[in-house]
């Protein structure tokens, strides 16, 4: 299990570092602010999940190869970024943020339920799926409440509701065979928000619409 939660937070890690860095850098901060940003974004869903679990301090700060990772991965977006890249949705930073975003989101859920199962304690369903999403979506709501945007999870495609499935769908199988359930976990939220993303799906929204009528009637 060690091993199985090593190699997931660290695909975690560096797919969501990436992604705040590179949010860091579309938001045009200095290196400073790319790589506090990415930090951020890759720990901060880890550390959220160790607190709800009350495991303190947060392996964050027990195992410093997060934190070096980040800042590595951090460091390496700036640096291409200084090189020059397009920042069209349909160009190398789209399809990046989407692909490292997706491995992120679907590493880190899985792996904030395989640390509450790796505890010992007798954890119900509901808070199994609880801390994986809370670690899924964590880092990524940090990320864009610091680089001043809405948070993803409520403006684009599938997003938290893949990390959802994702959750539901390894604590369900866990009892059978909990490599298995992880590994299926982790491919359905990666699956679902590519396909989310390449189809456009998106949960149902109010409408502008709907807030012009209800503003010109009050």
């Amino acid at each position: 299990m060690d091993t199985i939660l090593l190699t997931l937070e660290i695909i975690g890690t560096v797919a969501f570092a990436v992604s705040g860095a590179f949010a860091a850098v579309r938001r045009d901060m200095d290196i400073f602010g790319v790589i506090i940003l990415g930090l951020t974004t890759a720990v901060g869903g880890g550390v959220i999940r160790d607190l709800v679990l009350g495991l303190t301090p947060p392996r964050t700060f027990l195992h410093p190869i997060y934190a070096l990772l980040s800042i590595a991965a951090s460091v390496a977006v700036f640096l291409i970024a200084r090189h020059g890249w397009t920042e069209k949705a349909s160009g190398p930073y789209g399809i990046t943020m989407l692909v490292m975003d997706s491995l992120g989101l679907g590493a880190f859920t899985v792996s904030g339920i395989a640390t509450a199962i790796d505890t010992g304690e007798e954890h119900g369903a509901f808070l199994l799926i609880f801390v994986g999403v809370v670690t899924g979506v964590g880092g990524g709501v940090l990320r864009d409440v610091l680089a001043g945007e809405t948070p993803y999870i409520f403006r684009k495609h599938v997003y938290a509701s893949a990390s959802i499935l994702g959750a539901v769908l390894c604590v369900l199988l866990r009892g059978l065979n909990l490599t298995l359930a992880i590994a299926l976990g982790m491919a359905a939220v990666v699956i679902t928000r590519l396909l989310a993303a390449f189809f456009r799906w998106n949960l149902p929204h109010a409408g502008r619409a709907a807030n012009i009528k209800g503003d010109e009637e009050q």
